[in-house]
């Protein structure tokens, strides 16, 4: 890499679209179109790899606009405007992160949370199979009830990193439902892995329509699970804050809830709606992925101080994270998955339950046997606009209010350039874009008008 093809992304002078190869008079004096910088006249290797990411990451802000960048800059100097996106973006830290040779872990000993379903799989399953000792890290992975006690003991430093719902470090970096305090998520759990069970006392009542009245569990407010069961019933004409009652309860307490009658049904993680068909009380109705297919669900997140005081362990635990989540995805590996995370310490739960989640051949509850592949999947890569379309939902059924910068805010927390620099490192295909338009129940959301979606539908608070 020469010098030359690396302009400072911060000079309004300067036009990135010109580089090593280019034979124009700016660029053959050696500094681009900036005559006025003096660049140095050696850089190491590291230095280049810097300038790459702050020029990578400017051009991610700027799109295709090289002119909109050179004029941005010129109007407010490139030292401010540096100063601001390293305020909202770890700058220095993803550098860190993103360089080939990372340094040895600041910190060894780490405690990493979980709530014990299958979409966690990845975070559990790396330590009896070694990601985490791979990457030179020792990490505990500690289970937890539920997903305000993994929030609460993340704010409090108890927790390094955790396992948590995407919508989670949208909201905690807005202070929705706690205090504001800026969290990362560089990496997605897992794609697909939900379901609506009602109860057998149901069966004769398919139609949604016949379900005002209905009480349902949702294992957290700022989750898939309850931004999908919302949109799902409102497409069927019912209030979800008017028409049936939605109740928090954590995964683990679904069945027993089921059970008692204190639930007529439940959009929950897995095993739990296996789990009730395995106990002959419920029956899957619906899987998630016949709402969106593909939609996020469980993520890897961590303050935003994780990574810039300890970036190289950062760096660590986002390869062991991204590693696993690709190991799972192997349709071959989901035996062998399916017994290392079943004991008591980690899932606690049949390997049968286990093993029918993570292949997709499984009874349903009607008498069928379904065969699914992609019941529940894994990939890392967490698009912008998977996070535009959470906050969409959170603005429609009046979780955030007023005016919002979705896609600044969904840059901030869901940093897409770090998972894609670590998967192509690791040796997987990474998207070259983070925004594309998505089908929920057959509409299609456009990432680039989140306003004029909320505003689409005639249910909710938006």
């Amino acid at each position: 890499m020469t010098i030359k093809s690396l302009g400072n992304p911060f000079s309004g002078k300067t036009d990135l679209r010109h580089g090593a190869d280019c034979g124009c008079d700016g660029c053959l004096s050696g500094h681009g179109h900036d005559k006025d910088h003096v660049e140095p006249a050696q850089m190491n290797s590291e230095e280049m790899m810097e300038r790459a990411v702050e020029s990578a990451i400017v051009r991610s802000v700027f799109g295709h606009s090289d002119i909109g960048r050179r004029s941005f800059m010129g109007m407010l100097g490139g030292s401010t405007v540096a100063a601001a996106l390293a305020s909202v973006f770890p700058m220095d830290q993803a550098k860190a992160a993103i360089l080939d040779n990372l340094g040895p872990p600041e910190k060894t000993d780490l405690n990493i949370g979980f709530v014990p379903i299958t979409c966690a799989t990845p975070i559990i399953m790396a330590q009896p199979l070694g990601f985490y000792e791979r990457y030179g890290l020792n990490a505990q992975v500690i289970k937890t009830a539920g997903w305000a006690v993994a929030r609460d003991k993340s704010l409090s430093g108890e927790y390094d990193a955790s396992h948590m719902l995407t919508p989670m470090p949208l909201a905690m970096t807005l202070g929705a439902g706690s205090v504001a305090e800026p969290y990362i998520m560089p990496a997605v759990e897992n794609i697909n892995g939900q379901a609506i069970v009602l109860s057998n006392e149901h069966l004769d009542k398919r139609d949604p329509a016949q379900w005002k009245g209905f009480t349902f569990g949702v294992p957290f407010e700022y989750s898939m699970h309850n931004f999908l069961l919302r949109y799902y019933v409102a497409e069927f004409g019912l209030d979800p804050d008017v028409d049936i009652q939605i109740r928090v309860v954590p995964p683990p307490e679904m069945v027993a809830n089921l059970r008692a009658g204190n639930l007529d049904g439940y959009l929950s993680p897995d095993p739990f709606n296996q789990r009730a068909v395995w106990e002959g009380i419920g029956f899957i109705h619906v899987l998630t992925k016949e709402i969106w297919e593909g939609h996020p669900c469980c993520a890897f997140a961590a303050p935003l101080s994780f990574a810039e005081e300890l970036p190289n362990t950062y760096g660590a635990l986002l390869k062991s994270i991204i590693d696993a989540t690709q190991y799972a995805s192997n349709p071959d590996n989901r035996k062998e998955i399916s017994a290392a995370i079943a004991p008591t310490n980690y899932l606690n739960q049949p390997v049968p339950v286990i093993e029918q989640v993570l292949t997709g051949t499984y009874a349903d509850g009607l008498g069928e046997v379904q065969r699914v592949p992609d019941r529940i999947d894994f990939d890392p890569f967490p698009w912008h606009s998977m996070g535009v379309w959470i906050l969409t939902q959170m603005k429609r059924w009046g979780y955030i209010e007023g005016d919002i910068d979705y896609k600044a805010v969904a840059e901030q927390v869901y940093l897409a350039a770090d998972a894609k620099k670590v998967m192509e490192d690791l040796g997987y295909e990474a998207p070259d874009v983070t925004y594309k338009s998505h089908t929920i129940m057959g509409k299609t959301f456009d990432p680039a008008e989140p306003e004029a979606y909320v505003s689409s539908f005639p249910i909710g608070k938006g």
